[in-house]
């Protein structure tokens, strides 16, 4: 996957930051499946996304799956104004976090304050996947 092809779909992922203060629905408590949630097939991948929004105490919480496959990336390294969580629950790969690599396998987490700069890569021979939590105080 090249560079340019990447940045195409770093709006994508990234979108929530440009809604914060955008009149966004509160998230409902409701206990969410994949089948409740909005899957996308990407060229790195597939993209989950079970929910976006504000509640009673954040201006915005997203939380999502993605599954990489043999070799990809979601984007380059990158930053962005909400503190995230990633949790690796298959597969092999690389988290960068502020210019470091690290490998991870399942049961990995990283945790990546706000503004600074991480990334997750697939190094394996079979799809990676994680879960992601974004949040905006």
């Amino acid at each position: 996957m090249t560079t340019a092809t990447r940045r195409k779909m770093l709006p994508s992922l990234l979108a929530p930051a440009a809604l914060i203060g955008a009149d966004m629905k509160k998230i409902p408590d409701f206990t969410y499946n994949v089948a409740d949630a909005k899957t996308a097939k990407e060229p790195f991948g597939t993209h989950t996304k079970y929910f976006e929004g504000p509640t009673d105490q954040l201006k915005l919480m997203v939380a999502g799956s993605v599954t990489l496959n043999p070799g990809a990336t979601p984007h380059p390294a990158h930053k962005h104004e909400e503190e995230e969580i990633m949790l690796v629950t298959e597969g092999n790969g690389i988290i960068g976090l502020k210019g470091k690599d690290k490998k991870v396998a399942p049961g990995a987490m990283m945790y990546c304050a706000a503004n600074q700069s991480h990334d997750i890569r697939n190094t394996g021979k079979t799809p990676l996947t994680f879960f992601y939590y974004k949040w905006k105080a």
